[in-house]
């Protein structure tokens, strides 16, 4: 029997369910070989398994379907650093001894009159922002805070705020100096020259991203209001700083950003400003400003829906003679 006779006879017997076994005596060659039948699947070999695999999968209840792979889930952590907030941001040092000694909250300070009193203010506006009933307010959670007239406190507001706001144990904070005509918060916080806001609106290869400072504040971050232009008046009110406010709205919805100012009655972009942020903070200092300069401050931002007031430099109530009394 030829080769090709022999491979045709195996292969038929292969069809049929039946092995061949080699003949275990000492034939001479081309002896017939001896046939058994198995009822078990025939042994095939590396090739034929596969195709037998394939033919099985394939003549199976149908088609299979190939479900795509559930999106990877980020923790809020994860989400945070994914988003590049985090990468590579400057860190800055500062000084809380000395911020407490000039009368700022600080985390680690004992309870006070005055952080209770910034409890009391910043209670509505976290609520605000994070309304999770009722009508929302567009970017509630951007937070102007300003004045009629410089000197009132609008700075010293907007620090003990971010402190206070920081303190909470489910809210960042990202305080913002945008007094770029006279910026106090630099001075105020000890923070370094640094690139600020006035180089995010004018360089279109910056975001607000690289002005980002961390501090040694848990929660808070910084953005400093950057070098000295000759038209930063202009920049606050141009339509890139319009532009540059929602995207921080949208871009951080779950951190409170909170924006130092220009007062309300000595530049026009502070009134622009107001127009963009969800909640406007004012500043009137007990006993001075005038009933009419807050009536017209007022009346320069009337088409702000939120807009809440803060007075400053008070003597002391009796309120505050029972806090003392209270905590003594």
């Amino acid at each position: 029997m030829s080769l090709i006779e022999q491979a045709a006879e195996k292969l038929e017997l292969l069809k049929k369910g039946v092995t061949t076994q080699p003949d275990a005596g000492k034939g001479k060659a081309g002896a017939d070989a001896s046939v058994s039948t198995s009822t078990s699947s025939p042994e095939l070999s590396i090739p034929e398994k596969a195709v037998a695999a394939i033919t099985a999968r394939s003549s199976s209840s149908g088609p299979q379907k190939l479900e795509p792979s559930p999106p990877a889930v980020l923790r809020p952590r994860q989400r945070q650093l994914a988003s590049g907030e985090d990468a590579g941001a400057r860190r800055v040092e500062l000084d809380l001894r000395k911020l407490s000694a000039a009368g700022f909250i600080t985390p680690d300070a004992k309870r006070s009159q005055l952080a209770d009193e910034f409890r009391v203010i910043k209670r509505p506006l976290i609520a605000n922002a994070k309304r999770t009933s009722g009508p929302s307010i567009p970017r509630a959670n951007l937070i102007m805070v300003t004045s009629a007239l410089p000197g009132e406190g609008k700075s010293f507001t907007s620090v003990n705020l971010a402190m206070s706001i920081a303190m909470e144990l489910d809210s960042t904070v990202l305080l913002v100096d945008g007094d770029v005509a006279g910026p106090s918060l630099s001075k105020l916080l000890g923070l370094p020259r640094s690139p600020g806001l006035i180089e995010v609106l004018t360089d279109d290869r910056l975001t607000i991203t690289d002005a980002l400072l961390k501090s040694n504040v848990e929660k808070l971050s910084l953005v400093p209001a950057g070098a000295a232009h000759d038209r930063s008046t202009e920049l606050l009110a141009s339509q890139t700083m319009a532009d540059l406010l929602d995207e921080m709205s949208s871009r951080y919805p779950d951190r409170i950003i909170v924006f130092d100012s220009p007062p309300l009655l000595a530049t026009t972009e502070s009134r622009v400003l107001a127009t963009h942020v969800g909640q406007v903070v004012v500043v009137v200092e007990a006993e001075k400003t005038t009933h009419s300069s807050v009536t017209h401050a007022l009346s320069t931002i009337d088409k702000c829906e939120v807009v809440m007031m803060v007075l400053n430099k008070a003597p002391r109530s009796e309120v505050g003679k029972y806090y003392g009394y209270y905590h003594s």
